[in-house]
Order: structure tokens, then C-alpha cells, then sequence
């Protein structure tokens, strides 16, 4: 079967190669250069940054995607265990390093909370039941009706997973220091979310961290893009770089194929879109309504980027991934970016220092820090000033910094790139900026987020953060292989 997939994300390239796996005659249109899509790289000057994800999480996702395609993950990526998984510092001026060894972690937390470290275990136990029944009940499989979703077995899951309690209300109950409570409930900002409005199925972050641990390929986390193209170019996938496609053909029912910038028509039996799916919807199909009910919806926050390439030792107050938090002013500074679509005055922020781990990110003599800094996504009837805003953003972020010991920083940097709403959504075609896609609040999860596959043309399939199951990188593995489960099974029939 001849099938297209647009667009060379991970989701895009796992999705291709699972179907060529299986004698699909695949070509991967991809509008960018190399694949990757929103997980790329930069490089200069002895410096290399990941422009995407930066946390390896869920190795076991990964493994399974390479040993569908024939592969052994071992072979294609060597993966580092980081401890401390992240360094938090608090608005005070103290820290707490976040670190799968349970007596450092009690003798932390009860410096911090007094008898928090028992209340700790049972957020941990929790958010492992929350791991397993999201795995296998909700995130990694396909519904097809509301009756299927709503079925009565489900409905006491929907209280086991707490999917109707928010995610920081539930972290409350465990920890009572503001500090506990945001280094235990940030991690929804992994997927853009807002701690007060995620659900509390996700304290499966936190578990995951620690008990599976946080990852690092060496070469940074672009190499799992690398692998899974070769082995897909290997099972005879074909990638077509630079060669956008303008819409896809339809007519009745179904795809017939698609439309690329140059005018060219590419039929095929099948269509995968991997691009952003409000943009699909937009930008690439009939207008029928679906564009304008997708822009109603809820979409994740964005974030200011900085990579920055600097002269000098590197800081030893900062490890591979660092997080300072505004727990002083924690839920104001969510209120800023979500309902306000702006930057807090006191934002939180995460740096990552790849070279503490692989020293060919940086020179010798230098070192290579990426800031990321929440935002509100794009305001359509209040255009924000994001030149302004990336000003203030850096401005903080340094001073931060210089808090902490990590003096002169702004006088040292040689190379700087960044990277906003406006980016993401100019070159990435990613819907108001957001970096993340769709949210995932309770209306937009599970059956009730927008499908793998078109409604009306039944040979159209999704598969990408917008998509069920979600976004990042091992939920959007997941996302392959559910679309290519139905699409096989659907058009087998």
C-alpha cells in the first residue's frame, strides 16, 4: 500500500517506519531540511544545543518503539542515568536536589518539611498506580466511541487516576511547604500545563522521574531522531526534505493523496499527518468548521528559549537540569501565563547544561546553557510585545543566576540564539505558538481529544501531540503506534 505521512517529527518517522515494517511502501514529505520537526538541534562555534526536548523519560516507550522495527535500543543509543535528576531552588535561596536515592531524598525533605519524607513515599506509591492504569487503560490505546470511553468498567478508573482532582489541590495534601508543593507538582509544565487546572493523574511525572528515572543519550536527544530515520530509510521509507505540502487531495471520503508546494499531485491509498493538527485542519484540508472549533479550544503554554554559548569554566552551581521556582508567587505566576497569556513578573524557569554530562556540547574552555523561560501562548485580540518581553525574560533569568553564583554570565556569552511563540509558530506551524499543542485538561483527553483519524475521510490518520494520546516525545511514540494499529486493522478490513 502506498502511504504518505507529512512531516518528519518523531511521531512522523515512528509512524513511517512501523508501516514500512509492515510492507507499506512509505514517502515522508517534510517541509524543514532534516527530520526532527520541533526536536531539533543548533551547532556553531564548538557549541551544540537540543532546540526541543531535553529530559529522556520513559525508556521502556522508547525500547518497545525499536523493537517493533527489528532493532535493540542498547545498539543505537547510549543513555546515561542523571543523579540528581535536576537541582530545584527555591525564591529563599535554598535547593533541593531531586535524586532517586531515598535517604538523601528523607534527609531533604525533613530538613525542609519535618515528617514529610513518609507523606513523599505515598505520593510516590500513588503516582505509580496513576503510571500503570494511565498506561494501560487511557494512554496506550485507541477509543472509538463515547460509549467505549464511557463504559461503566472505566468510570471508577476516572477516580483511581483522580482525573477529576486537580494536580496541585492533590499535591497539597501531601506537602504543606509552598517549596514541596511546587518542586512536586512543576513537572505538568513538561506538557505546558498549569498545575491548578492538569489533572492529578499526572503526579505519574514525579514517579516516573525517580523510579524509572531521567535519561540522557549522549549526544543529546536529538540522536533518537537520527536512529529512527536511518532505520526507517533502512525498511525503505523515503524522506522528502524541503518539499512542503500545500493541502491534501480529497474527494468523497477520502484522501486521495497530496498537493506539494510546487503544484505536484502524490497520490496514495493512506495519509498520515504528523504536522501540527490544528494546522492540518487549517492550513491543509476543506474548511468545514473542525479549523474553527480546534481554535476554541484549550492550547499549552509556550516558552522564551535561549541558547547560549559562553567563554569561561563552567558554573559548578549548575548541574544538567535545573529548575528555579517562584514558589512565593507559584500560582500568580501560573494565572500570568494561562489567563493572561503573558510572562509573570517572577517567573519560573529551567536551565540545562547538557556539557555537565557530554563535554562535546561545549568547547573546553566554554560551556552551552539553554534557558526556558513559560509564556502565554499567542493572544490573536492582544498581540503581546515579545521583543519586550524576551528582554525582560533575559534580564531575569541572568540576575537569577547571579544570585546562585554564576557571576558575569551576560558579559561571557559569545553565541546566543532564541526562540518564542512568534518561531513556533512561523516555522514549525504550531497554532498560536504553543509549543506543546492541545491541552490536556479532563475535555481533552482520552476519546474526548481529537482522534487519530479524520471523522469523514476514513483513509486519513494523525499522529502527534495534538492527537491522542498527547505531547512529548514518549506519548507521542505512543501516538505511532496507536495510529498505525487502527490504520493497519481499518484498512485490512
Amino acid at each position: 500500500m502506498d502511504t504518505i505521512v507529512i512531516g518528519a517529527g518523531i511521531g512522523g518517522i515512528a509512524t513511517a517506519a512501523r508501516l514500512a515494517k509492515a510492507g507499506h511502501k512509505v514517502t515522508v514529505f517534510e517541509k524543514g531540511t532534516r527530520p526532527g520537526g520541533r526536536a531539533d538541534f543548533i551547532q556553531k562555534d564548538g557549541y551544540r544545543f537540543d532546540t526541543g526536548p531535553t529530559l529522556f523519560l520513559m525508556p521502556e516507550v522508547f525500547a518497545e518503539t525499536y523493537a517493533a522495527l527489528g532493532e535493540r535500543m542498547e545498539d543505537h543509543l547510549e543513555l546515561v542515568r542523571l543523579d540528581p535528576t535536576y537541582r530545584a531552588h527555591f525564591h529563599n535561596g535554598s535547593s533541593l536536589d531531586l535524586t532517586p536515592s531515598l535517604a538523601r531524598m528523607r534527609e531533604q525533605l525533613d530538613a525542609i518539611e519535618p515528617g514529610s519524607f513518609g507523606r513523599f513515599l505515598k505520593f510516590l506509591a500513588e503516582g505509580y498506580r496513576h503510571y500503570n492504569l494511565s498506561l494501560e487503560k487511557f494512554v496506550g490505546r485507541n477509543f472509538h466511541s463515547y460509549r467505549e470511553y464511557f463504559a461503566l468498567k472505566n468510570l471508577p478508573l476516572l477516580f483511581q487516576v483522580k482525573a477529576l482532582v486537580k494536580h496541585a489541590a492533590n499535591t497539597a495534601t501531601y506537602f504543606k511547604d509552598p517549596r514541596l508543593l511546587a518542586a512536586f507538582s512543576f513537572q505538568n509544565m513538561y506538557l505546558g500545563l498549569s498545575p491548578y487546572d492538569a489533572p492529578a493523574t499526572f503526579s505519574l511525572l514525579q514517579y516516573t522521574e525517580l523510579a524509572d528515572g531521567v535519561w540522557f543519550p549522549k549526544g543529546g536527544l536529538y540522536r533518537p531522531i537520527e536512529s529512527l530515520a536511518q532505520i526507517a530509510a533502512g525498511l525503505g521509507v523515503r524522506f522528502e526534505y524541503g518539499t512542503p505540502v500545500a493541502r491534501i487531495e480529497v474527494a468523497g471520503s477520502r484522501a486521495e493523496g497530496v498537493i506539494l508546494a510546487d503544484g505536484k499531485l502524490v497520490r496514495a491509498e493512506a495519509v498520515v499527518a504528523n504536522a501540527d493538527l490544528p494546522y492540518v485542519y487549517a492550513s491543509l484540508l476543506p474548511d468545514d468548521g473542525s479549523a474553527a472549533k480546534l481554535a476554541r479550544k484549550k492550547y499549552t503554554s509556550s516558552a522564551l528559549m535561549f541558547y547560549w554559548g559562553v567563554r569561561g569554566e563552567k558554573s559548578p552551581e549548575l548541574l544538567h537540569h535545573n529548575v528555579f521556582l517562584a514558589d512565593d508567587e507559584y500560582r500568580a505566576s501560573f494565572e500570568k501565563i494561562f489567563d493572561e497569556l503573558t510572562l509573570p513578573e517572577n517567573p519560573s524557569f529551567y536551565i540545562n547544561a547538557p556539557a555537565r554530562t557530554d563535554p562535546s556540547f561545549a568547547p573546553p574552555d566554554g560551556d552551552a546553557l539553554m534557558a526556558l523561560v513559560p509564556v502565554g501562548h499567542i493572544d490573536e485580540r492582544r498581540p503581546q510585545d515579545w521583543a519586550a518581553l524576551r528582554q525582560r525574560a533575559r534580564a531575569f533569568v541572568l540576575e537569577r543566576l547571579e544570585r546562585i553564583g554564576v557571576c558575569d554570565l551576560g558579559s561571557r556569552i559569545v553565541f546566543e540564539e532564541t526562540l518564542g511563540p512568534p518561531e513556533y509558530l512561523q516555522a514549525l506551524n504550531l497554532a498560536k505558538g504553543s509549543a506543546f499543542g492541545l491541552s490536556h485538561n479532563f475535555t481533552q483527553v482520552g476519546y474526548l481529544r481529537p482522534h487519530n483519524r479524520h471523522p469523514r475521510y476514513h483513509n486519513l490518520y494523525f499522529a502527534g501531540a495534538s492527537t491522542h494520546p498527547g505531547t512529548g516525545l514518549p506519548i507521542v511514540l505512543l501516538s505511532a503506534r496507536l495510529t498505525v494499529e487502527r490504520l493497519l486493522k481499518e484498512q485490512a478490513a
